[in-house]
């Protein structure tokens, strides 16, 4: 591994196993880290033949197992936080976990649900992360966004970023988050921090922490049907289901688990195997929430085509 000698940090064949929950070995041919949005615009003009993958913490995603050939670019050090009054600006790269818990710092409500998700503010944006009857979308006011085919930054409203479940406009259009504004709402810190701690004990409850490595929830709970996605795969007597070291989570069906050194293959596999007992039994498809990112195995190219289809 070899750092190069140029104003921005940057790492040749770089091990991305710290760099995504799920903990998949992965060797990115190039990975980038800037320290301000600045830099992070200034990498996709110089990749102009070539679209970089834009990363915060890693949740949600799965690395290929045969590497990453485009340039990555990790936007952990783009995290400043301006805060005036009930109304707090974030740049992309701050962990939603810390923004949940500077809000409560200062007396604000309306992120205590970003407590238990482990992504970066750019993640949850992304596809409008939400759980216990709150989403990120709830208190936005607007955001800078950078539209990397026409090399300008953009303010995007609330209703602009066409917001619903699990879906931005991010994933519609060449467009990478920079920075959020929200107002939040003024509330007693006690009142606060229980309904943080609420969230957390349901968390440890039924999901996987990050010491049982895994991307997150992985199919999206299904618009036509009453059973949630876990339940739909619970019922197809998929608890604790396993192929190579990926394993279907006991206490919440929706999540696999790494058991040790799982590769991409592995993941897709179980996956698909998830999907296919689901439509056989119940004739409901259900939809990855899951990003693949890398090179494919023909058998894996031939998978995710069905999944995202």
């Amino acid at each position: 591994m070899v750092c190069s000698q140029i104003e921005i940090k940057h790492y040749d064949n770089f091990q991305l196993t710290n760099f995504n929950t799920l903990r998949i070995k992965s060797i990115a041919k190039q990975f980038w880290i800037p320290d301000n949005y600045g830099e992070m615009i200034s990498l996709f003009k110089k990749f102009k033949k070539e679209t970089p993958i834009v990363i915060g913490n890693g949740s949600n995603i799965l690395f290929s197992s045969k590497g990453i050939e485009a340039p990555i670019i990790y936007t952990g050090n783009i995290k400043e936080v301006f805060i005036i009054g009930n109304t707090i600006e974030v740049e992309a790269g701050l962990k939603a976990q810390t923004l949940s818990k500077m809000a409560y710092d200062k007396g604000l409500s309306g992120f205590e649900f970003l407590i238990g998700i482990p992504a970066s503010l750019g993640g949850a944006i992304y596809m409008n992360a939400g759980a216990h009857k709150q989403t990120i979308s709830d208190y936005l006011i607007n955001a800078k966004v950078y539209d990397y085919k026409k090399n300008k930054i953009l303010t995007l409203t609330k209703e602009e970023l066409n917001f619903s479940y699990r879906h931005s406009i991010l994933k519609e259009k060449p467009y990478i988050l920079l920075s959020a504004k929200f107002e939040l709402e003024k509330k007693d810190k006690a009142q606060i921090k229980a309904r943080m701690d609420e969230n957390l004990i349901f968390r440890k409850n039924r999901q996987p922490n990050l010491a049982l490595p895994n991307a997150g929830s992985v199919f999206k709970n299904p618009s036509d049907c009453e059973l949630s996605a876990g339940a739909l795969i619970d019922k197809c007597g998929l608890r604790g289901f396993r192929i190579g070291d990926c394993e279907v989570y006991e206490n919440h069906c929706n999540f696999i688990i790494n058991k040790g050194a799982a590769t991409s293959v592995d993941y897709t596999n179980i996956v698909f195997e998830i999907y296919t007992k689901v439509k056989e039994k119940f004739n409901v498809e259900l939809t990855p929430e899951i990003i693949y990112i890398g090179k494919m195995t023909k058998d894996e190219e031939k998978k995710w085509k069905i999944l995202k289809k």
